[in-house]
């Protein structure tokens, strides 16, 4: 292969793995491990929990997910993939463990909150999601 030839290749193949592999990865449906589903929320039914977790959810989450939860949130419009909406069945059809197991990762463009938020303040916002869901 000439030298022009084997630039032009491997160019094409860094700008498709720099552009389009994160592209193609974020397009993919984003499933907690199975092991998550086996974690157990400690606040389920916890009214002074979920009022924590609304007011974490105005302070971090609504401005991506939107007031009400539907992955409309001014800042998210911009970002690939978009922000869940947690009134859809596919968050709904999911186990709390798997929630707080996604709030803690983090998957980019959402941040892991696994160093910022305790493992309480995780789980008053699965709480939460859990009330954005009923509306």
């Amino acid at each position: 292969m000439n030298s022009k030839l084997f630039t032009l290749v491997a160019g094409l193949f860094l700008a498709i793995t720099i552009l389009g592999f994160s592209d193609f990865q974020q397009s993919k449906d984003w499933v907690a491990p199975s092991s998550a589903d086996e974690l157990k929320n400690p606040f389920k039914g916890d009214k002074e929990a979920t009022a924590k977790g609304k007011k974490l959810y105005a302070k971090l989450c609504a401005v991506c997910h939107g007031n009400k939860g539907k992955g409309d949130g001014v800042a998210g419009a911009a970002l690939n993939p978009k922000p869940a909406d947690f009134t859809s069945d596919k968050v709904k059809s999911q186990s709390d463990g798997a929630l707080y197991w996604k709030i803690t990762e983090g998957r980019p463009p959402m941040a892991s909150y696994k160093e910022t938020l305790t493992d309480e303040e995780r789980w008053q916002l699965v709480n939460y999601i859990r009330e954005l869901e009923k509306k």
